[in-house]
């Protein structure tokens, strides 16, 4: 394990993959961990160079007080690049993990030379909503949601009890700090991308489940619309998170994108 205090917080993190190969930086979604990217990475090691991190108020990071911004996310991720020596790197992010990408990809463009944006958005969601969902998570804690999350997560047929990936991907979420959770609901609430993304200049690959039920296909796709000259991709038979229900899938729409992309 190896942990960083940068930009005020420390975020635990891990390099893996073939040194001397591309950076390849990977942002997790709301109430997980780096290790949903665990499948798919051990299917790129040998390519990239791969970096997991936990954001802040997830996994083993630190939690600091809620509310949080996404400017808080991004400033964390860009101080982590920066820590880690990485002057310029391809991003894949997950829902919010896509806002935290489309971020540091406006403000620090020079970072950033290919996006890989998963079942996400320039805006999800409402004031209200969001609001709702964290109400409900201070007062009566994350188990309190977790089966309306699982049913947006997975497609019918993974959320079964006999499923034992699926136990363990619920307790990810309810384990969750529930600071870190409602701060970045927070992020999530406040954050409007849709002009910053609109003016990206990146090669980016836009790919979401065709099952998701938290940013569905065709929110992600109003996404790629904004972004001249990317590529969306659906991924059949997935949720909210095709990289655990279809890893290989998504690991191969990555690295067939990055062969056509030079951005080292």
């Amino acid at each position: 394990m190896a942990f960083a205090r940068v930009n005020g917080v420390v975020l635990h993190h891990e390099v893996r993959g073939t040194p001397g190969r591309p950076f390849l930086v990977f942002s997790n979604s709301l109430g997980t961990d780096f290790r949903i990217w665990n499948a798919v990475a051990d299917q790129l090691r040998s390519d990239y160079r791969i970096v997991l991190y936990d954001k802040r108020g997830h996994g083993l990071s630190e939690s600091t007080p809620a509310p949080y911004s996404l400017s808080d996310h991004v400033a964390d991720l860009s101080a982590l690049l920066d820590h880690l020596g990485i002057q310029r790197t391809a991003v894949v992010g997950l829902s919010v993990g896509g806002l935290i990408a489309q971020g540091i990809a406006a403000l620090h463009p020079e970072k950033v030379g290919a996006l890989i944006l998963s079942d996400t958005a320039h805006k999800i969601g409402t004031a209200a909503t969001w609001n709702e969902r964290i109400d409900a998570v201070t007062t009566n804690g994350i188990g309190s949601i977790a089966d309306a999350i699982m049913q947006r997560w997975f497609t019918q047929a993974y959320r079964t009890p006999e499923n034992a990936d699926f136990i363990g991907y619920t307790a990810m979420l309810t384990r969750t700090d529930v600071e870190g959770y409602a701060g970045t609901c927070a992020a999530l609430r406040d954050a409007d991308l849709t002009e910053s993304t609109r003016s990206l200049k990146v090669p980016t690959l836009v790919i979401v489940g065709d099952e998701d039920g938290s940013t569905p296909p065709d929110l992600v796709r109003s996404t790629a619309e904004l972004i001249q000259g990317s590529e969306f991709r659906i991924i059949e038979g997935a949720g909210h998170l095709p990289n655990i229900e279809k890893p290989g899938v998504v690991a191969s729409l990555i690295s067939d994108f990055l062969k056509t992309v030079k951005y080292t």
